[in-house]
């Protein structure tokens, strides 16, 4: 069974995460030193995520069909998704064994995953925040 119901559960919990984090005034400015536009194409259920990580640029953060043009594309399950987010997910290991694909400039991906660390303690407090213990306390 997936974490996720529907794509408005998820867009209302991760969707959030980015949201916030695009408005985040400390960390905002490390993402958007990556200089690129990301989506995020989720199954299970199906959803898009498309976020402008550009210097200069607004933090844009579009949910489902966007107009943003993406460099790099990343695509997983909703559930790899959520686990990720929580830390629980080694984006090496899952892009090898194919739980993560990606597609786009290497060298901007490889930015971003080192920025991703402060987030994942941040996401389980916002989900405990929105009463959803039940995806807080994944193992």
């Amino acid at each position: 069974m997936s974490f996720f119901n529907s794509d408005e559960e998820l867009y209302e919990t991760i969707g959030k995460l980015f949201v916030d984090l695009a408005a985040d005034e400390e960390l905002a400015p490390k993402f958007r030193a990556a200089n690129t536009i990301v989506r995020y194409e989720y199954t299970k259920p199906d959803a898009a995520i498309t976020v402008r990580l550009q210097e200069g640029q607004p933090g844009d953060v579009d949910f489902g069909e966007s107009e943003m043009e993406p460099d790099v594309v990343m695509k997983m399950e909703a559930d790899t998704a959520h686990r990720f987010w929580l830390g629980k997910v080694n984006p090496t290991v899952a892009l090898a064994r194919g739980k993560i694909k990606a597609t786009g400039p290497v060298s901007k991906l490889l930015k971003l995953v080192p920025l991703t660390k402060p987030v994942y303690p941040r996401y389980k407090a916002q989900l405990e925040a929105q009463g959803r213990d039940d995806l807080a306390n994944v193992r």
